[in-house]
């Protein structure tokens, strides 16, 4: 029997809920389909920064590199640790010590869901540069406090990341409709994005199976809410990736859908999976949080690990629940009952 650990990192807020619920179905899945999960538990939080001065220990990443994943819950109370703190001192760490370079965000309506959109047809995976880009943390505030400060923050675009999330989109693509949109703002951004743009060119050529198409960010958000159906993979840089996902997750019916998995293609150390809908602090308390997403960042996680029958297993459980009209609206179901319906569904 196969065994994978698991480093689980609940987090904050409305994380530790949706956490606990994809752990339960993850070890129903197991159970089923016959391998087996260990976790060992961290409590890296904003709680755990109040109490020790930092989001994780100093040994932090060389601990989550023994396993073989990482399933996150959520990350961030902004009220007493400010939303900077929490995503340099945890999340972008961990994506960057792993090289975990391609976010990928599905975005489809589930059964039952209705979104804002008339279009129900639509089938979108998004792709975003998760390591450099607008997020590289290159910069700097001088003159602080003063009427001359300056604060300068640069975007750090390398050929070899620029090139190797173009080429898992191609390769996605591939496995998909073989259609590639790539996303930037060449005509304003004349360095940065220009060069991605002619990277795209580049590599378009060694895949003239796939359809490629270049769009500015303006233009594609407009597609997405006018015509979602005419997109297939969709990969854009950090910033632009991280807007875009955000609107595919409103058009897919809210965050509570919105599933997530920070890759290492290589599989040189572990990848993370996480719902994206934040800690939620308003509603931690309610018992009413939607664990889809974090149940669908679960079953992402399994077929990364090599069970895609568990993981198609799972998505099908959703879709089960989703079709009886179970966590298809927020606050409509608890917590408890969404997660009690897919189990349901999966044994």
């Amino acid at each position: 029997m196969k065994t994978y650990s698991i480093a689980l990192i609940p987090g904050d807020g409305i994380g530790i809920a949706v956490a606990d619920a994809a752990w339960k179905v993850l070890e129903a899945a197991s159970r089923k389909w016959k391998f087996e999960l260990r976790a060992t538990s961290f409590p890296w939080s904003c709680a755990f920064y109040q109490q020790t001065g930092a989001m994780m220990p100093e040994d932090g990443i060389a601990t989550l590199r023994g396993f073989d994943a990482i399933l996150l819950g959520a990350v961030g109370w902004p009220a007493e640790v400010s939303d900077s703190v929490s995503l340099h001192g945890l999340l972008l760490p961990i994506r960057k010590a792993f090289v975990q370079y391609a976010n990928i965000r599905p975005h489809r309506l589930l059964p039952g869901v209705e979104g804002p959109l008339k279009s129900r047809d639509f089938d979108i995976l998004c792709i975003r540069e998760n390591t450099e880009g607008e997020y590289s943390g290159a910069g700097g505030r001088v003159h602080v406090g003063t009427p001359d400060e300056v604060a300068v923050e640069t975007s750090i675009f390398t050929r070899n990341g620029v090139e190797r999330i173009l080429r898992f989109g191609f390769e996605q693509a591939r496995l998909r409709r073989r259609k590639l949109a790539s996303v930037t703002k060449s005509n304003a951004q004349k360095f940065s994005m220009v060069f991605w743009d002619e990277i795209t060119d580049k590599l378009a050529s060694e895949y003239p199976d796939v359809e490629v198409k270049n769009y500015h960010i303006d233009a594609m958000a407009a597609r997405m809410v006018m015509a979602p159906e005419s997109l297939d993979v969709v990969v854009a840089s950090n910033l632009f990736g991280d807007i875009l996902t955000d609107l595919g997750a409103a058009i897919q019916g809210g965050l509570g859908f919105a599933a997530s998995a920070n890759i290492n293609p290589d599989r040189s150390a572990p990848s993370m999976f996480e719902p994206v809908h934040g800690s939620a602090p308003d509603i931690a308390h309610l018992g009413i949080a939607n664990p889809i997403a974090a149940i669908w960042s679960a079953a992402m996680m399994l077929d990364h690990l090599g069970e895609p029958a568990a993981a198609a297993d799972i998505i099908a459980s959703i879709e089960k629940a989703t079709t009886g009209g179970i966590g298809i609206k927020p606050g409509n179901n608890k917590t408890h009952e969404i997660t009690e319906a897919v189990l349901a569904a999966l044994a």
